[in-house]
């Protein structure tokens, strides 16, 4: 599914039609996954991943020897409680904040900081109000030092990918929210990463928009090839987008389900109509109790049920210094 318009977001109602080849439909287990005569091999590994952060003389644990990994071209989406981690551990995994213990793995090399191989879209577009669409797009290529003929021609051809291709010389300003948000998703790709992390990014919009944007999504992941992390809290989407779907705990975050997803791609909103949908998001509600007012539960792992008294109910958010919420 292309790109395009949805109500509210684009002023002359602009499309633009692609298309994608289907990619793998049924992984199977890390860290070769095999898809028809392809083979692909570990994106990211997390070893033994632990991290905290100390507020008021406090140690406040957030992640907890995570350990999992995510192959080439796999969509990942993690869901779990607010403040269990979720946004420290994209983080974490983009290079943008150091483990306390353990070791995060890109393609097989030790990640050490950020890595150009790692685009990052935030829940906010964060684009410079000051610049048109396409100077924001190629401001990562400036500061790698790429010639200014070059990286107007990457920007002008990331515009066109997500949609915008006539919106080179908007202020951020001119723009909807939706816009925004395409023109940040294009700046993370000016790079050409292997990887990009998705923190929540469409949740500022209304449900029709979010779901136009998820079609697009997985246009884009079709046609660029690179491995996606999205981080959210709504099961359907989750379900929806991803190959698998990691659940957290309440922090310290641990991993307690990693679950696999069997609808065939491409993908239509249809699908989610369907039994295979409805049973994939059940047994990912299965290990989530409380209130989530997106998911329709809370976030306590199913095998604690049984021990939480009135008060447990989930988790209470807390301030990433980063920003991002978690």
């Amino acid at each position: 599914m292309p790109w395009q318009a949805a109500d509210g977001d684009s002023p002359d109602g602009r499309r633009e039609v692609g298309s994608g080849r289907n990619a793998c439909a049924h992984p199977v287990p890390l860290p070769v996954v095999e898809c028809g005569t392809e083979e692909r091999l570990s994106a990211i590994r997390l070893n033994g991943v632990s991290r905290s952060f100390v507020i008021d003389g406090e140690t406040l644990p957030v992640l907890r020897d995570l350990d999992f990994e995510i192959a080439e071209h796999e969509v990942v989406a993690v869901i779990g409680p607010n403040g269990s981690g979720k946004s420290t551990l994209l983080r974490v995994i983009g290079g943008l904040l150091a483990a306390d213990s353990g070791a995060v793995e890109l393609h097989g090399r030790a990640l050490a900081a950020a890595d150009p191989r790692v685009g990052f879209v935030f829940q906010e577009p964060r684009l410079l109000p000051w610049r048109r669409a396409a100077e924001n797009v190629a401001f990562p290529l400036q500061l790698a030092g790429v010639e200014r003929g070059a990286r107007r021609r990457r920007a002008l051809e990331l515009l066109e990918l997500v949609g915008l291709g006539g919106f080179a010389q908007a202020y951020p300003h001119q723009l909807s929210g939706g816009m925004r948000q395409r023109v940040a998703i294009a700046r993370a790709l000016a790079r050409d990463p292997s990887v990009l992390l998705l923190d929540e990014p469409f949740s500022a919009l209304d449900a029709l928009t979010r779901e136009r944007f998820n079609l697009a999504l997985l246009d884009l992941w079709q046609r660029t090839g690179t491995t996606i992390v999205l981080v959210t809290h709504s099961i359907p989407e989750a379900v929806f987008l991803a190959d698998r779907v990691l659940v957290l705990s309440p922090r310290p975050a641990t991993i307690v389900a990693d679950v696999r997803v069997s609808l065939p791609r491409p993908r239509a909103i249809e699908a989610m109509d369907g039994a295979a949908f409805s049973r994939t998001a059940a047994l990912i509600r299965a290990h989530l109790v409380g209130d989530d007012p997106e998911a329709g539960e809370a976030f306590v792992p199913a095998d604690r049920r049984a021990a939480a008294g009135p008060e447990q109910g989930g988790s209470p958010a807390w301030f990433d210094p980063l920003g991002g919420g978690e």
